[in-house]
């Protein structure tokens, strides 16, 4: 089985967010099982020296403004197709922003790009190579559908899936000439969204099957709280709709060999956790005096985290004993305000503004809770991280937080199965609470770290979603043979 991935982020070369790790780890799991998939990927600048050593199998005269050619490439077990057009992707800034932190002027032009890449691969193959189906993830790849669809050409089976729908790539209607879109496509039973032209809705327009990143966001997604306006769209599609849970690269994480971790430690060696505690404790100048849990949070730092919320929270954590490491950028208000908590609560709230990856390591191998507050959460990884170290997440009841943590009620902790606490209405109140139960948790050793080594062996790999997965791209596949 020959799979093509159009996606614009992939671990461990560029990323954003989870979108990127799941890119860089399905098609490794996926290999395991048999299937040969390449990733199709815009060149960045962060990607040079793959450029260098690749191979070009395709070249474009006139791609968009600019010469074009793609490139393969193999890197970390991954079989990469690089669109190289430096009028499009070699410029300052992010993948996404510019240096000022507005969107590129022409993400339309540089994602349309990619779509039609990935359109044309689907149709001509490189080389010798076509793939038997594709997969087109998120908005940024949503083109490659309309693009199939007014070539009129016999096309392998397409599946889109959804990251996040609230990422939709909605741009004025004045971008489909320049887009090269048939003007007919321009409907309300096809890419017109409100006047506008909705690359994500192309995608669950035309694609032969859709999937998103966890069961529970699939049933969300059909109510206008969570569709984000495309309920409607994906109602009608219901059919077609398959929620598969995300997983995680269990070499990356894994705290018995992470090099990040001062000192390593496994279910059988828990014990070891508290050296990362303290010098996590160092790390963010928090006292080691305190006798509550050790809290992190490792995120993006937006409403749809929740962490307005936590802001509110910090007082009534402070006065339970506990103490908050938080790793995080993004809205200027929120970062205002976590950096203003650490200056009111030295010592028992720590906040770095921005990201690094080995922190988030040493986060996990060193704090004793991690909190996802989010008000949607198509999947989530961060928990799944927080599970494989022992590091217990108090989670939202929503999305793929309330498919990968069992919650520690007092059913659960008689049955022996919870993993973290979850909590629900999502409000101040209801993290709040959350907080609380979570520090009396802590208070019990014994029942603390049955938690933590029964979420150690609680399965957060690729096996199972990738089996699904496919299957999924099987049945699709034979449906056209």
């Amino acid at each position: 089985m020959k799979l093509l991935f159009v996606a614009s982020e992939c671990a461990p070369f560029v990323k954003t967010g989870g979108l990127a790790d799941v890119i860089g780890a399905v098609p490794k799991a996926l290999a395991g099982m048999g299937a040969e998939v390449r990733v199709l990927l815009p060149a960045y600048p962060a990607l040079a020296d793959l450029l260098a050593t690749g191979t070009e199998v395709r070249s474009f005269s006139d791609f968009f403004g600019g010469s074009a050619r793609m490139v393969a490439a193999t890197a970390q077990g991954i079989d990469l197709l690089l669109l190289d057009a430096p009028h499009l992707y070699d410029r300052p800034g992010t993948i996404y922003l510019d240096p000022n932190g507005h969107d590129h002027w022409d993400n339309h032009i540089r994602f349309g790009a990619l779509s039609m890449a990935g359109a044309d691969v689907a149709l001509d193959g490189v080389g010798e190579w076509k793939p038997d189906l594709v997969n087109a993830h998120d908005w940024q790849a949503g083109l490659v559908a309309a693009y199939l669809r007014q070539s009129g050409r016999p096309a392998p089976p397409l599946v889109t899936t959804i990251h996040n729908i609230a990422f939709q790539g909605l741009f004025g209607p004045e971008v489909m000439e320049p887009l090269g879109l048939d003007p007919a496509l321009f409907d309300t039973d096809g890419i017109e969204y409100y006047g506008r032209v909705g690359f994500l809705k192309a995608g669950l327009i035309y694609s032969d099957a859709i999937t998103t990143v966890s069961p529970t966001y699939a049933r969300e997604l059909l109510t206008p709280e969570f569709g984000m306006g495309l309920q409607g769209v994906l109602e009608a599609r219901q059919a077609q709709l398959t929620g598969i849970l995300n997983g995680i690269d269990l070499d990356a994480w894994n705290p018995d060999t992470d090099p990040a971790l001062s000192t390593t430690y496994g279910v059988r060696s828990l014990g070891r956790k508290a050296q990362n505690r303290e010098d996590l404790r160092t790390r963010f100048a928090l006292s080691p005096e305190a006798d509550g849990p050790l809290f992190c949070v490792i995120s993006r730092l937006t409403g749809q985290k929740g962490l307005d919320m936590l802001l509110d929270c910090l007082p009534g954590l402070v006065a339970r004993g506990a103490q908050l490491a938080l790793l995080g950028s993004g809205d200027a208000v929120l970062e205002k305000g976590f950096i203003e908590a650490a200056a009111r609560h030295p010592g028992n709230v720590g906040t770095i503004i921005g990201y690094d990856e080995t922190l988030s390591h040493q986060m996990q191998g060193g704090a004793d809770a991690i909190l996802i507050p989010s008000r949607f959460e198509p999947c989530g990884l961060t928990q799944l991280y927080g599970l494989r170290y022992g590091t217990l997440p108090v989670v939202a009841r929503t999305g793929g937080l309330a498919d990968t943590v069992i919650d520690a009620n007092d059913a659960a902790l008689q049955a022996e199965c919870a993993t973290g606490v979850q909590f629900a209405p999502i409000t101040t109140a209801g993290l709040d609470q959350a907080i609380a139960r979570t520090c009396e948790l802590f208070a019990q050793p014994k029942v603390w770290a049955a938690m933590q080594r029964r979420a150690m062996r609680h399965p957060v790999g690729w096996e199972q979603s990738a089996r699904a997965y496919l299957d999924l791209f099987t049945g699709l596949i034979k449906g056209v043979q």
